[in-house]
């Protein structure tokens, strides 16, 4: 198998569900019921196998493991669902916000770098 082969993109990719519910609660430090109980309040959608078992991928791993910081600290399994759902959409607002700034910028220095002509 070379290295550009579509198993090496799997292995990279952070939303391949490469993960089994026992294998995320295990990797967690949690159950599968907390998994399920995220899922139900909507936080994460794992993907199903061919044969219906739920898959997780890093990524998802990620926002259950946050989840799980917020309930061990006493917050309810919902509430905790929600502020990671708030939590990230204030990041992708602020990087969008961002980059809408590097545009602005880049085309405040264009303006300011055509001839002027009088």
């Amino acid at each position: 198998m070379t290295a550009d082969s579509p198993l090496s993109d799997r292995l990279d990719d952070d939303d391949y569900p490469a993960y089994t519910i026992g294998r995320a609660a295990e990797m967690l430090g949690t159950t599968p019921g907390f998994l399920r109980a995220i899922g139900e309040a909507r936080l994460i959608t794992p993907l199903r196998s061919e044969g219906g078992h739920r898959r997780y991928s890093r990524y998802q791993l990620r926002i259950a493991a946050r989840a799980r910081e917020l309930v061990d600290k006493g917050t309810p399994i919902e509430a905790a669902c929600r502020i990671v759902i708030l939590e990230d959409q204030l990041e992708e607002a602020q990087r969008i916000n961002a980059e809408y700034r590097r545009a602005a910028g880049r085309a405040a220095a264009d303006d300011g770098s055509g001839s002027a002509s009088g």
